[in-house]
């Protein structure tokens, strides 16, 4: 059911020009919104931790883990000015690029990204929705797509549009993912995994599994430009929700959508400053409270400290 339906949501996507796509969203998330009052943006039944859970290092209260989806061209020509807004602030993220969309990803600017202490992951191939339309083009792109983590040095993925197959993805040389969240029911695939934990995937062979980190915080598209928000916070309610509960809050965001100028937003933008201002909250709040993590990170930790695998059904 679910390949049907994101296969004929990426079919007509293209036929529907951009402004009546967002209209029509917007209408169905309004109504979805009031339908799933109950378990967004909190689902409380994702609060219990996983069998075996150690907590995090340090006894810190909560992991705080920033991941950027970059969708487009804009936000390609946006990464550097939002990892030196990070890295003025004391925070480093991971960037999520797109190999086969936007033209050739220099791979001086992944070599800077890392020197400074920024993460690295590819997303997708092509961002088109076909990845997981089938097994056949599956198999044809998974080798692809390893060919990038290894040229680009990373074992780090993540899904566009968050459609996944776990089994399928087995096949991938990856360690983590970002390719689910705990709720969210305005995405295509809206099946949440229920868990604000990382959790282990495993395969068919013992040794083959990845970290699976599902995103715990609604995205900035979906917030700003989809239900039309005008402040983050959700974003900060959220983040005290998860911190009273020692969970990860993780914020996968992307810099196609962020105005990073003191000109008027577009339509499909939101300022810098919100982004910003929700940084500042962390820090402040959350002080010496919270551990500042990489998913790479989440991945040594969780494989030194933490052998449950759960599986979710995909």
């Amino acid at each position: 059911m679910n390949q049907i339906r994101n296969q004929l949501f990426y079919t007509l996507k293209p036929l529907i020009p951009r402004p009546v796509q967002l209209f029509l969203r917007r209408q169905i998330v309004r109504k979805k919104r009031r339908e799933c009052a109950h378990t967004w943006p909190i689902d409380p039944n994702s609060a219990r931790p996983p069998e075996g859970w150690p907590g995090w290092p340090d006894g810190k209260k909560l992991a705080f883990v920033l991941s950027h989806d970059v969708d487009t061209l804009k936000g390609y020509n946006n990464v550097l000015k939002l990892a030196d807004i990070e890295e003025e602030m004391g925070f480093r993220s991971q960037f999520n690029f797109v190999p086969e969309r936007y033209g050739m990803i220099s791979l001086d600017l992944l070599a800077e990204l890392k020197q400074r202490g920024f993460g690295i992951g590819v997303h997708g191939l092509k961002h088109d929705g076909k990845l997981f339309s089938s097994k056949k083009i599956f198999d044809k792109r998974a080798p692809q797509i390893n060919a990038y983590l290894q040229k680009w040095g990373t074992r780090g993925f993540t899904t566009p549009s968050m459609i996944r197959n776990h089994d399928w993805m087995h096949a991938l040389d990856m360690d983590h993912c970002v390719s689910t969240f705990d709720t969210d029911p305005f995405e295509p695939e809206p099946e949440g995994v229920g868990t604000i934990f990382p959790f282990w995937v495993q395969g068919e062979s013992p040794g083959k599994r990845f970290l699976e980190l599902p995103y715990t915080l609604v995205q900035d598209f979906t917030l700003f430009v989809i239900l039309g928000e005008k402040t983050n916070d959700i974003w900060k309610q959220k983040l005290n929700w998860i911190a009273s509960k020692k969970g990860m809050a993780l914020l996968n965001s992307h810099p196609d959508y962020i105005n990073f100028g003191g000109a008027g937003c577009g339509k499909e933008e939101y300022p810098v400053q919100l982004y910003r201002d929700f940084l500042e909250y962390a820090q402040s709040r959350y002080s010496d409270q919270y551990w500042p993590a990489l998913p790479q990170h989440i991945w040594s930790f969780c494989t030194e400290h933490f052998q449950f695998a759960k599986k979710i059904a995909t």
